[in-house]
């Protein structure tokens, strides 16, 4: 049948890039064996075995830190880096040995000394400052979520449920497409990603409760739905500070997902998010 004069073809849409999945599976592959390996040695008898979690939360601090000194303070990057850098792994270690306000007092020392090393003008002491303010409260929440009680539950929920939002999210926006869930900041989100990644998140909380803690299911699935929010968040806000910055990744540290900040965006967000779930069935609720 012969197509009217006027109607409209819809452009075909992409497809699948199998090649840019394959570098992102692989990458993640490794990444969360790493992360998982750490998290569940930390509570084996002998107190080395802590080592590898902080370690890999130190490492990682110093790579967000060069990351986003090169993003957002390039005419100063090592002065910036460097700062951030000490600022982080001094934040991880005292909260590690349990001293929290001294913990949060560095970070904001390390955001006044990063202001001060990287910014001739007002614009440029507040973007340095700020990426103190990015990093550091989340690797202090992270420390210390490990060791609280059930802290090994916690951390693997926690990784459970981002993992899961984002990849939740790639699979059902990939294959459904849809309306999108935010063009102006991350034109390849869609609101079938969005929902397709809060369910994937609330089922991984489910099933690490069920597995591995002492939590009621219920709960579990809201802690789900409130992290995989916060994951989704977390991904949105770094687009609009990369759109900000004028870049399309953090980095190109890791094969098919850019810098290590565009593999933890989420993370961040969710572990702070997690910080207020713990706190609450600390005080009694979904036991």
């Amino acid at each position: 049948m012969a197509a009217s004069p006027s109607m409209t073809f819809l452009p075909r849409a992409r497809p699948f890039d199998w090649k840019n999945f394959a570098a992102r599976a692989t990458s993640g592959v490794i990444l969360a064996t790493g992360a998982l390996t750490a998290v569940w040695v930390f509570d084996w008898p002998e107190p080395l075995w802590r080592a590898p979690f902080l370690i890999m939360i130190s490492v990682g601090g110093v790579l967000l830190s060069l990351e986003w000194s090169a993003m957002a303070t390039p005419r100063s990057v090592h002065r910036g880096a460097i700062i951030s850098s000490i600022a982080v792994v001094a934040v991880i270690l005292l909260t590690f040995i349990g001293q929290y306000a001294a913990a949060w007092a560095c970070v904001a020392l390390g955001a006044v000394a990063v202001a001060a090393a990287t910014g001739k003008n007002a614009a440029h002491a507040v973007d340095g400052a700020y990426g103190v303010f990015y990093i550091a409260p989340a690797c202090l929440v992270l420390t210390w979520l490990i060791a609280t009680s059930q802290g090994r539950g916690w951390t693997l929920m926690l990784f459970a449920v981002t993992w899961s939002a984002d990849i939740g999210a790639f699979l059902v926006g990939s294959a459904i497409k849809g309306p999108k869930l935010w063009p102006r900041f991350s034109p390849n989100k869609t609101w079938s990603g969005f929902v397709g990644g809060l369910v994937a998140s609330v089922v991984a909380s489910v099933a690490v409760a069920a597995v591995f803690m002492h939590l009621s299911l219920v709960g579990a699935g809201m802690i789900g739905l409130l992290g995989g929010l916060a994951t989704m968040a977390g991904d949105l806000w770094e687009s609009m500070l990369k759109r900000r910055f004028g870049v399309k990744d953090s980095g190109d540290l890791i094969p098919g997902h850019g810098g290590l900040l565009d593999r933890v965006d989420g993370l961040m967000f969710a572990v702070m998010a997690f910080a207020v779930a713990r706190l609450v069935v600390h005080w009694g609720w979904a036991h």
